[in-house]
């Protein structure tokens, strides 16, 4: 298994410090980093996603230190330190000197607890005699300490989910001080030459929502070699699942360690089911704290993703998001577990791509039951669009909002401040539905590519006629875009007035959008793709950026849509590509965008939000889940 993909390395310095990457397992709602500076053994953190969006609740929460019968300590864990190792199954780290070993390794047994192992063996020909201490220090984030039985329990006062701190198969002697710190003393043992003790310690950070007391039950029958074996296993499995479906020209031992790296990054933005959110699903980036939610467009990208090693993640993202559908259809743009932080947001949705998710799930799980569950919220879904967001009725739809906001209105398009929005204006359609004064591509491409799936979907359900309802309406739509959006003069995909007769020029992204959906004709594609390929507009260093390169607003820096390169952006560019048979093109493209990528391809690195595209410097937030997902839709296979 490859280890040290990402760098976990790092000790908090204050509780929002997010200097640094965590590591996390099992849609747990906490994570941990490798400790930079040592002072004892133990991992940095917990850092905790349960309250505050994201604190760290201490540099170290169990810092472990051995101190011999006369009262010294016995290691300094800084020369004394081997090796410092990650791996998507866990945490490890060795510290060695002339007389002792230490080996710690830290993993996850569930979405509530993480499990910390500590073997100490005598190194020396001479017997020691040893007595073990854990300690901790709260960070100032509203939390208390205290001892219950033989545990210790931490409540804060800025979240509902309870921690316990339980050491195992050992009598400690446990004390706590202003509700703020703790040490825990074991009682002298000895080791002979050769010989070694285990120190099993559970730490549980618990909603409401679930049972401590069978958490207990869990710790209590755990076997952590056996724990371990199956976390490496349960990883093992996942990126074979990934690296065995690799295109042939990406079968490198480097895209190997990118899939291994993009399976690691989703992991680490996984959450169980919490509060408002009924469903698991995955967080955009844990790093970044506006972003401890889940949002729709984002949630298609991941279960796609998903899809290729985990279908019950990937089936749960998309009905986390369908857990909050209106009665009329209308799907919520963001969500998150805790109202009292951030309120979910109605004003607006996100581009419809719950349908293209669904119909790659079935691709590699026909799971009839959740097709069945699926389909007539989707048809829902998307007959929403055509009765809240078609101004005119005229079968073409317009990015809008539902509080008559314009900033809204350019929200639901996913690409906030793109230039083709910068003179829209908004108009009402009726209660509670708005639009933009404009008919946008890829809104209606997507649409396309909906139909066409939910085509798949009801052929796949035996619903013969809807299912060539569906593939009618789809093609009538696909005349509708290559007759409105494409300027045969600029050779390029524009939205568009609402008559249809003015182009609201300035080459993006959008523009191919019509050839992933195979909404183009031959000739348009190919006309696309001459754009595309050009080193002047989209052929740059990170190619496929969100627009020309030549364009005068174009500015990556503070741009956010308006030139960097986004990673699903540029997936569906290519995709576009090779759905029109320019598989050279799109092979060398990827390749191109893989090492012009700032640290992509490199061990350790995260994988951001965005790219600049001519420097290739990652930019916003790291630890990007759908950068990640469209990283595996690249390099594998599919249809």
């Amino acid at each position: 298994m490859s280890e040290n993909v990402l760098d976990y390395t790092g000790t908090p310095s204050a509780p929002r410090d997010r200097s640094m990457l965590m590591f996390s397992d099992q849609g747990a709602w906490f994570g941990y980093s490798i400790p930079k500076s040592l002072e004892s053994g133990g991992f940095s953190g917990p850092f905790l996603m349960t309250q505050e969006n994201g604190v760290w609740s201490s540099p170290n929460l169990l810092e472990f230190r051995l101190t011999t019968n006369n009262g010294y300590k016995t290691m300094d864990w800084t020369d004394a330190l081997i090796a410092q190792k990650s791996y998507s199954s866990h945490l490890e780290q060795v510290f060695s000197d002339s007389v002792l070993g230490v080996w710690q390794q830290l993993v996850f047994l569930s979405g509530h607890t993480a499990i910390q192992r500590t073997v100490v063996t005598n190194k020396s020909e001479e017997p020691v005699s040893l007595k073990a201490h854990y300690s901790g220090t709260l960070f100032d984030v509203g939390m208390n300490i205290s001892k219950t039985d033989n545990f210790l329990k931490l409540v804060s006062s800025k979240s509902d989910a309870v921690g316990y701190i339980q050491f195992m198969d050992e009598k400690m002697d446990i004390s706590t001080n202003n509700g703020n710190s703790y040490r825990s003393n074991s009682e002298y043992f000895e080791l002979k030459p050769g010989d070694s003790k285990t120190f099993l310690v559970s730490q549980t950070f618990i909603f409401p929502e679930y049972s401590w007391e069978k958490e207990k039950e869990a710790i209590a029958e755990i076997d952590f070699d056996a724990l371990l074996k199956h976390r490496q296993t349960e990883k093992e499995q996942e990126i074979t699942a990934l690296c065995e479906n690799r295109k042939e020209n990406f079968k490198d031992s480097i895209y190997h360690q990118l899939l291994a790296k993009a399976h690691l990054t989703l992991q680490n933005n996984w959450r169980i089911p919490a509060g408002e959110l009924k469903h698991q699903g995955l967080f955009p980036s844990y790093h970044y704290e506006w972003f401890h939610g889940f949002w729709s467009w984002d949630s298609w990208k991941h279960a796609v993703g998903l899809a290729h090693y985990n279908t019950e993640l990937a089936k749960d993202q998309v009905r986390a998001m369908y857990d909050f559908q209106s009665e009329n259809g209308f799907i919520v743009d963001c969500v998150y577990r805790d109202t009292t932080i951030e309120a979910h947001n109605y004003r607006d949705t996100k581009p419809p791509l719950s349908a293209w998710a669904v119909a790659k799930i079935m691709e590699k799980d026909s799971d009839t039951s959740f097709i069945k569950e699926m389909y007539p919220k989707l048809v829902k879904y998307h007959n929403w669009w055509y009765k809240d967001r078609d101004h005119d009725q005229d079968g073409l739809c317009e990015y809008g909002s539902t509080d008559g906001t314009l900033i809204a209105a350019k929200w639901e398009s996913g690409m906030d401040n793109a230039i083709r929005f910068d003179d829209s204006k908004i108009l009402k359609n009726s209660e509670n539905a708005f639009s933009l004064d404009q008919e946008s591509v890829d809104l209606n491409a997507y649409l396309y590519a909906e139909k066409k799936y939910l085509s798949e979907l009801a052929n796949f359900l035996d619903l013969e006629d809807e299912a060539k309802q569906w593939t009618i309406d789809a093609e009538n739509l696909k005349q509708q875009i290559q007759d409105q959006f494409f300027d045969e003069e600029d050779g390029w995909f524009y939205d568009t007035n609402l008559k249809g007769d003015i182009f609201i020029k300035g080459a993006g992204s959008e523009g191919w959008i019509p050839l992933w959906a195979m909404a183009a004709t031959k000739t348009q594609a190919e006309a696309v793709k001459t754009k595309m390929m050009d080193p002047k507009k989209f052929y740059v260093k990170v190619p496929f950026q969100t627009m020309s390169a030549d364009h005068s607003k174009f500015n990556p820096l503070k741009g956010y849509w308006r030139g960097p390169n986004w990673l699903d952006q540029a997936y569906f560019g290519i995709k576009g590509l090779r759905n029109y048979g320019f598989d050279q093109e799109a092979d060398e493209a990827t390749v191109k965008l893989l090492y012009g990528a700032e640290g992509l391809l490199d061990r350790g690195s995260p994988i951001f939000e965005n790219y600049h595209p001519l420097t290739g410097k990652g930019l916003n937030a790291p630890n990007f889940s759908w950068s990640a997902a469209h990283i595996i839709m690249l390099l594998t296979n599919e249809n």
